[in-house]
């Protein structure tokens, strides 16, 4: 029988993956797998943390009395390459990878302390949070791509993720601008290929994922990493630090935005808009085919705004 302490109710992966046959397999057999790797690890666990959806993640103390995070994630493709990354970063502005037991799609982490979240860092103004932001990104894009790295590529991801939406939006004719689509599609597919370097990306850089910690004083967090165009990371740190969309003019708001961000991550402001609009493109498409193509609407007019930033 499972620990109610480790196990809550009300903790969000246990209600996210019961919506799917998988999902319900997996944590079928979470319970017991989060033992064995106690064991193994000899770790002691406080409460679960309650964020997250598809990974049960909580603090853990290590015989040595050393302050980590055991997390352990339902598999899938967008994990997959999470352990690589870190050990390719190796705590440039990522937390440090301690111990890893990839049958299991587990991780033992570096703790983040105090671990408060980038959006909500009390008397940070957005224009500081996303200049602290951009400091980690500089830290994570620093790290050498290795040669045999196994990471999945940026051009090849998002040419499967074009092709989704042309037959999505062929399929469901959701009633979006077929221009927009289109033009979202060629980026997704066109992009990649014109980039200036490869870096290794974080995947899912938004502020959630940014953590106050004593050794960063910032340091990123539950990475998709992937190697190509760095252009790719920064849309997530602009659209979540707040909602500039909702701004009393979100065309200069976001246009200013991708001024700052430009400027502190020496890429083109441009093409920052563009891999914007590329990427609301899809995630329009991919709302429509989960059944809210009212929330896909509104962010294809997003990416309208970014489009009009990028003179596109």
């Amino acid at each position: 029988m499972s620990d109610p302490a480790l196990f809550p109710p009300g903790l969000p992966v246990l209600t996210e993956m019961r919506l799917h046959a998988s999902g319900r397999a997996w944590l079928a057999e979470l319970p017991a797998l989060v033992e064995k790797l106690r064991t193994r690890w000899s770790l002691h666990f406080g409460a679960p943390y309650m964020g997250g959806s598809c990974s049960w993640v909580a603090p853990a103390r290590l015989p040595d009395g050393t302050r980590a995070v055991f997390k352990v994630t339902w598999p899938h493709r967008e994990a997959a390459g999470e352990a690589e990354g870190l050990r390719i970063w190796d705590g440039r502005g990522a937390v440090r990878l301690l111990d890893h037991a990839p049958e299991h799609q587990a991780l033992l982490l570096e703790r983040c302390e105090p671990g408060t979240e980038l959006g909500a860092a009390d008397g940070l103004g957005t224009e500081r949070r996303l200049r602290l932001g951009a400091g980690v990104l500089r830290d994570l894009w620093s790290a050498p791509v290795p040669a045999d790295t196994g990471l999945e590529r940026v051009a090849d991801v998002c040419a499967e993720w074009a092709d989704l939406v042309e037959e999505r939006m062929a399929r469901l004719r959701p009633g979006y601008d077929p221009g927009l689509v289109a033009h979202g599609a060629r980026l997704l597919r066109d992009l990649p290929g014109t980039a200036a370097r490869e870096v290794v990306v974080h995947g899912d850089f938004n502020p959630g994922n940014v953590l106050a910690a004593a050794r960063g004083p910032w340091l990123a967090i539950d990475a998709k990493p992937m190697t190509g165009d760095p252009g790719y990371d920064p849309f997530p740190l602009l659209e979540q630090i707040d909602d500039p969309f909702a701004t009393a003019d979100p065309h200069r708001t976001v246009a200013d935005r991708l001024a700052l961000l430009a400027d502190e991550l020496g890429e083109d402001a441009d093409r920052l808009a563009a891999w914007a609009v590329a990427r609301r493109v899809e995630a329009a498409l991919w709302s429509a085919e989960h059944g809210r193509p009212d929330g896909g609407a509104g962010v294809l007019a997003e990416a309208r705004i970014l489009a009009d930033a990028a003179g596109g």
